[in-house]
């Protein structure tokens, strides 16, 4: 890595860690910041627990947890100035009454540990030797190193999530804590891991909204030995599709120009496994990026998939 990208490269994560310590505005509902929640399996991390308008423990919610927690709610606090909107997207269809009143946890990706958490520690682990080196020596376009020399930890972060925030989310707050009232969401590498968390815990997720998966794992195709790893373990840890639904997507602009080919071939796996219309969402978004602009312009289409009444 060159001085001036190692420069900026320190600069951006700088930048993130300022806009993160900053609470989110919502336009509806109501934050609670779980502020540098400690971990015996990863890096402490904010976790923001949006609550809908209305909120009363006297019922309980539906819970959808979402990776990337800083990026969800409010754009003038993350490092890129865009933002998912979920709380303006939610309070739409909770309004409607297409969806039930539900909580949303959002969990803060630990900015250089982000890909090492984030990729599916498996189907890595089913590769060669030389295929694990080359994996780990890949770089970004900008010559940035993709995993910041960090191992993949993923069967950790997943333990996080399950052993350790889920039963403090439900023992602090009015949550259905069931399988079918149980969710989770992310795009790009947050799409990998959130595939990855109901295939390693189909007892706990019922439902998985993918968007915008980023099959490769790394930032090239050619020669990549990752999209067929993560083929062979979905054929092998798909879970029920009675009593899971699983939704993906994407676009065809920036990043999202690699996964067409990927995605259809995980579309063909699905469909060998038994997944039909009424546990299984794909779309195709022509036109549209890699971007938190383009996955607020359709979350409603997985929040409705996975929660409508």
């Amino acid at each position: 890595m060159t001085r001036t990208l190692r420069s900026i490269f320190i600069l951006l994560l700088s930048a993130s860690k300022v806009f993160a310590q900053t609470q989110p505005q919502v336009s509806s509902g109501t934050i609670q910041r779980l502020e540098n929640f400690q971990s015996q399996y990863v890096d402490a991390r904010n976790v923001d627990v949006w609550l809908p308008d209305g909120f009363t423990a006297n019922k309980k919610y539906p819970v959808l947890y979402m990776h990337d927690g800083q990026m969800l709610y409010d754009a003038s606090t993350t490092w890129n100035k865009t933002a998912w909107d979920v709380d303006d997207v939610l309070a739409r269809l909770i309004q409607e009454k297409a969806i039930p009143e539900v909580i949303v946890v959002g969990v803060w990706n630990g900015g250089k540990t982000r890909h090492s958490d984030y990729f599916p520690q498996k189907p890595f682990e089913s590769l060669s030797t030389a295929q694990k080196e080359g994996v780990y020596a890949a770089a970004r376009s900008n010559g940035v190193s993709v995993f910041n020399a960090q191992k993949i930890n993923s069967d950790n972060y997943l333990k996080f999530l399950v052993t350790e925030l889920k039963p403090y989310i439900d023992k602090n707050f009015a949550t259905k804590t069931d399988r079918k009232n149980t969710f989770i969401a992310g795009s790009s590498m947050g799409g990998l891991i959130s595939m990855y968390a109901i295939c390693e815990y189909p007892e706990v997720f019922g439902g998985a909204a993918c968007l915008s998966t980023h099959w490769p794992g790394i930032f090239t195709v050619e020669g990549n030995p990752i999209p067929d790893a993560f083929l062979a373990y979905l054929q092998g840890k798909l879970p029920n599709p009675k009593n899971h639904k699983i939704y993906f997507d994407y676009g065809d602009q920036t990043l999202d120009a690699l996964y067409p080919p990927l995605q259809k071939k995980v579309d063909e796996v699905m469909k060998a496994k038994g997944y039909q219309k009424k546990n299984w969402l794909t779309r195709y978004f022509p036109g549209e990026e890699h971007s938190e602009k383009a996955w607020n312009k359709r979350l409603d289409i997985p929040l409705l998939f996975l929660l409508k009444k």
